[in-house]
């Protein structure tokens, strides 16, 4: 399969983006969205986290999974590699940023649950990419999360400030306005390069 990086990132960021087109990813999404400040901070952690990911998950499944016939044990893999990870940023954040590290609070240990970090490692399996073409899906992936919940908490923040009526107040306006969202993003999904 040759596929160009420009295409895999263009697509990771705009066309398949995890939290808008593929759905994954919701749960940080909706509870770190309130402000833009923890959203970049849970976006830019992410976004660490699958692109380490894939990179360390490419040679364990290319060289250790594959060669023995043990692609039945990827997920399993794949997630204790997620946990490590994720233990490594918390620990980092906990000593460097303390007040990132609890803005995130109970949602960057999620982050080893977050289907979509888990997504795009078995997507790059799935998809046969190469090293290279793996880390640069798991980078732009984490960019696509990334601007999907900074625009997302955005918006939070402007609804903060505006008149709705009381059964749209809170949870439910921000349903509404990531559904538009996600409508605004499938517009790309016609998109065509090359």
């Amino acid at each position: 399969m040759d596929v160009s990086l420009f295409t895999i990132a263009l697509g990771a960021i705009l066309v398949n983006n995890f939290i808008f087109s593929q759905f994954l990813g919701i749960c940080p999404f909706m509870g770190v969205s309130k402000s833009t400040d923890t959203a970049s901070g849970m976006g830019l952690a992410v976004t660490f986290v699958m692109g380490l990911a894939s990179a360390v998950c490419w040679p364990i499944n290319h060289f250790i999974l594959e060669p023995n016939g043990l692609q039945f044990m990827q997920t399993i893999v794949f997630i204790l590699v997620i946990a490590s990870l994720v233990q490594f940023i918390e620990m980092f954040l906990q000593k460097s940023m303390p007040a990132l590290y609890t803005a995130l609070g109970v949602y960057l240990p999620l982050i080893t649950t977050n289907c979509a970090v888990l997504g795009v490692v078995l997507q790059n399996t799935q998809n046969s990419y190469g090293f290279v073409a793996s880390i640069v899906y798991g980078v732009t992936g984490g960019l696509g999360f990334l601007l999907a919940i900074y625009l997302f908490a955005s918006v939070r923040e402007k609804m903060e400030f505006s008149e709705c009526p009381k059964a749209f107040e809170g949870f439910p306006i921000a349903l509404v306005a990531a559904g538009l969202l996600a409508l605004c993003f499938m517009g790309f999904s016609g998109l065509k390069i090359g």
